[in-house]
């Protein structure tokens, strides 16, 4: 005989509801990823198709669960572990939906490459396609299991995307050098790395919503009382890694500093060797697209380094500020190899006088006219 009160049992019965539907969710959303990665490799466009027509029924699932989530806190009212359950339900939801708008984002940069020739080679694609599948499997399953350790597990495994989607952008880049990629195909192929990229992204999100769920700690504020200053350039190669070089070797703790491109390019060689002259290692920094860096829309300032990184950055978020600074990128100089320490340390010395004005400028204390 059941020892479970009503009340209890349905308790039970709503809370498996809702797993099940992430779980169905998850499942919709792994296939299309599956299947877009598979377009790709075999330049299917039928699966392409699939996959981009199925997308709503992925849509009809969120909402669902959002009804279902909304229902579970009206009819029981839910506190401590019970709330955090329904609370990380709805914004796993809002993670599993948006990796299922990115495989329909690849489906469709799919479409735009298959007929290209000659079609790229196609490993790094495959290892972090699958890379980013077995990170939204396990980090799904750790919200099924509750299981904190699994999903701080699965988290680790971000970093390794990130690594594999630089080393595509260095591949496509070097062959479009070598006139061995279809200019039209470079594009499409990057969105299609930084979309799988943004797979690990999401799934390490969810991951820290199981995390909050298992233990109450919110782990993604964890710092949020830096101040944050991201520095921007068209392909963020040189002078903006420069930038954050300079301005992380200051060793400001109250400080995170970030760079990223409009189009990413491999980091220029030249800079990594002059940084090192002075220095300053840059060897950890990694050149990225504005969606790599985390949380950027929540960064209180934005440098673009020069009036076309200025046009290229999206619409000011929040109340994000904005500073433009003219300053010449040495990589793009050119003229003779003997200039290149000159143009490299005139850059060197702008950048700097600029990063410690600004930063003192942040951390001067307001006057006394400006309390009154």
């Amino acid at each position: 005989m059941s020892t479970q009160t009503h009340f209890e049992e349905t308790l039970q019965r709503d809370i498996d509801l809702v797993r099940a539907k992430v779980k169905a969710m998850a499942i919709l959303s792994e296939r299309a990823l599956h299947a877009s990665l598979q377009a790709l490799v075999q330049r299917n466009r039928q699966l392409a198709y699939g996959v981009i027509l199925r997308d709503q029924y992925i849509d009809e699932l969120e909402t669902d669960l959002n009804r279902l989530c909304l229902e579970f806190v009206v009819r029981h009212q839910p506190v401590a572990g019970h709330l955090r359950f329904v609370f990380t339900a709805i914004q796993i939801n809002k993670e599993i939906e948006r990796i299922g708008d990115y495989a329909e984002s690849i489906a469709r940069q799919v479409l735009a490459v298959s007929a290209l020739e000659p079609q790229p080679p196609t490993a790094l694609f495959v290892e972090l396609g699958e890379l980013s599948i077995r990170m939204l499997r396990e980090a799904v399953e750790s919200f099924l299991q509750q299981d904190a350790d699994q999903a701080t597990r699965t988290m680790v495994m971000e970093e390794e995307a990130n690594t594999l989607r630089n080393s595509i952008n260095a591949q496509l880049a070097e062959l479009s050098r070598r006139n061995q990629l279809p200019a039209a195909a470079l594009a499409p192929l990057m969105t299609i790395a930084r979309r799988f990229e943004r797979v690990t992204d999401q799934a390490k999100n969810l991951c820290e919503e199981v995390l909050y769920m298992c233990t109450g700690e919110f782990t993604k504020h964890k710092g949020a009382d830096a101040f944050r200053i991201l520095f921007f350039d068209l392909d963020n190669a040189c002078l903006s890694q420069m930038a954050e070089g300079i301005a992380t070797a200051l060793r400001q703790p109250r400080f995170v500093f970030s760079s990223a491109g409009a189009a990413p390019q491999p980091i220029d060689e030249q800079v990594a060797k002059f940084m090192a002259g002075k220095g300053i290692n840059i060897s950890a920094q990694q050149s990225k697209p504005l969606e790599q860096v985390p949380d950027w829309q929540h960064f209180q300032v934005v440098v673009a380094l020069g009036a076309q990184a200025r046009k290229a950055f999206p619409n000011r978020p929040g109340k994000t500020i904005l500073f433009t600074w003219s300053i010449k990128d040495p990589a793009a100089a050119g003229g003779p190899s003997d200039h290149a320490p000159a143009v490299f340390e005139l850059a060197y010395q702008s950048l700097e006088s600029h990063i410690k004005e600004l930063l003192a400028a942040v951390l001067e204390e307001p006057s006394n006219e400006s309390k009154l």
